[in-house]
Formats: structure tokens, C-alpha cells, sequence
């Protein structure tokens, strides 16, 4: 009944940038944690950047020392949606991006449910 649609990916030259997006839709009361992973060819999923909290103007955001400086997650509440802005980006960080999110609905009350997108291919060519 939740669902994560990612959007935004696409071929970029290196150096180049790409906006992101991630938008939950079903049956939900409320966003907790929201991330973007990522999985290159042959390799573990791994963590790009996270923004915690469920009120956008009070929230934490955490990136993997790779990205930090180029790279921007936002969220906007109203619009159950999170972004990633990458800037420079490196021909090593292509993949296929997924966005994760933990989501309360009726069913799940008091709790959250891990949500993942469908993902969306990033490929940067040197």
C-alpha cells in the first residue's frame, strides 16, 4: 500500500549533475528516516546520504565521506518526497540509486516499515 517512486536518473559526463527524487504515496501518517543508497555493478548496496526527522525544518542529514561537499539530501514533508542534488559527479558512482524510507501507516502504528523504491540508474561517463 506504500510505495517509493525514484526519479531523475539518466547518462551525465563527469563532472556533471543530477537531481534525484523520491516520492512516497499510500496510506501514511508519517516519514522518519529517508536515504539514498547506492549499488554499482558487481557490488553491496551502500549508504550515500541520510536525513533523519519527520519535521523539515528540524532534521539531521548524514553522508558518506565520499560525497560530502558535492552532494545535498533534502526532504519536503508536504510532498512525501526526498531529493539528492549531486554535483561533480565521478564516473565511479554509477549505478543503480534507491531510495529508502522508514513509513508509519495505520497498520504499522506505533511503528515504521522499511520502504524501498524500485531504484534509478546513474551512469557518469569519464
Amino acid at each position: 500500500q506504500v510505495q517509493l517512486v525514484e526519479s531523475g536518473g539518466g547518462l551525465v559526463q563527469a563532472g556533471g549533475s543530477l537531481r534525484l527524487s523520491c516520492v512516497a504515496s499510500g496510506r501514511i501518517l508519517s516519514i522518519n528516516d529517508m536515504g539514498w543508497y547506492r549499488q554499482a555493478p558487481g557490488k553491496q548496496r551502500e549508504l550515500v546520504a541520510r536525513i533523519t526527522g519527520d519535521d523539515s525544518t528540524n532534521y539531521a542529514d548524514f553522508y558518506t565521506d565520499s560525497v560530502k561537499g558535492r552532494f545535498t539530501i533534502s526532504r519536503d514533508n508536504a510532498k512525501n518526497t526526498v531529493y539528492l542534488k549531486m554535483d561533480s559527479l565521478k564516473p565511479e558512482e554509477t549505478g543503480v540509486y534507491y531510495c529508502k524510507a522508514q513509513i508509519t501507516t495505520r497498520s504499522t502504528w506505533p511503528g515504521a516499515y522499511t520502504y524501498w523504491g524500485q531504484g534509478t540508474q546513474v551512469t557518469v561517463s569519464s
